[in-house]
């Protein structure tokens, strides 16, 4: 018969299984400071020896990394998807930058939708501080603070959906997102898009997360993707008819 005995769990086992719970559900985040020993073991309620034990094993595992005279760190587990030199690569070409639009927007309509739903009361604080941080961006017109405010309250909704999946991809895209979101900005702003359009459809799909409303969330972000893609699409013809009209001022005076 395949029944063994039942031993108690060991204390550092069960610190283990703990840690890696808050890593993968995304609660530590890579490059966050774990609490001093100490501190830790009393919250945990197990002794520094039990607690040393567990943590000796989740650097083992590559979940945890020492930094001498810092401390104990989550390991930076998630690395990029994409190198540097892609992401560049991307944004220089519309067939991509086109395609990674469409990409956030299926993706982060199935996550507002879930968002909706799933988000805790904490987590839908944390995306409506979120957008109050791009509103005071908004009013202080500085556009680099407020693509930097634009990002994180998209990756405060992906965060929100409870499926770590999602999460741990998303977060492993960040710098493609944050990337993504100040190209289309600077290119959107450079015709007669409107700051204000944009600042009213973050509001339209924070409102819906509050309401949880996921089919109004989802649609909130589908629009606000669909409204980038038109602007892009729209500065990438002006691009095109003004190359077009320096290369006839150019032929025209080389006659």
């Amino acid at each position: 018969m395949p029944f063994h005995p039942v031993h108690p769990e060991k204390l550092s086992s069960a610190v283990v299984r703990q840690i890696e719970l808050l890593i993968l559900r995304g609660i530590l985040h890579p490059g966050e400071r774990l609490p001093p020993e100490r501190e830790l073991s009393e919250k945990l309620g197990v002794s520094r020896p039990s607690l040393r034990e567990a943590v000796a094993e989740l650097q083992s595992r590559g979940l945890l990394a020492s930094r001498a005279g810092s401390g104990i760190y989550v390991a930076d587990v998630l690395g990029s998807t994409f190198s540097p030199a892609l992401v560049r690569l991307f944004a220089a070409h519309e067939e991509a930058v086109f395609d990674y639009v469409s990409f956030r927007r299926d993706l982060e309509g199935m996550t507002a939708e879930r968002a909706a739903r799933y988000a805790s009361d904490t987590d839908l604080e944390v995306i409506a501080t979120a957008y109050e941080r791009m509103v005071a961006a908004h009013h202080k017109v500085d556009t680099a603070l407020e693509a930097e405010t634009d990002a994180d309250f998209h990756m405060a909704i992906i965060e929100s959906c409870h499926n770590v999946v999602m999460q741990h991809m998303m977060r492993s895209m960040y710098d493609l997102l944050r990337e993504g979101v100040f190209y289309n900005r600077a290119q959107m702003f450079r015709q007669t898009t409107s700051r204000e359009d944009i600042l009213a459809q973050h509001a339209a799909i924070n409102s819906a997360l509050q309401a949880r409303d996921s089919a109004g969330a989802k649609a909130a972000v589908e629009a606000h993707m669909d409204y980038i893609e038109t602007a892009l699409r729209a500065q990438a013809r002006a691009d095109r008819n003004e190359a077009i009209a320096r290369q006839r001022i150019e032929h025209e005076k080389a006659r």
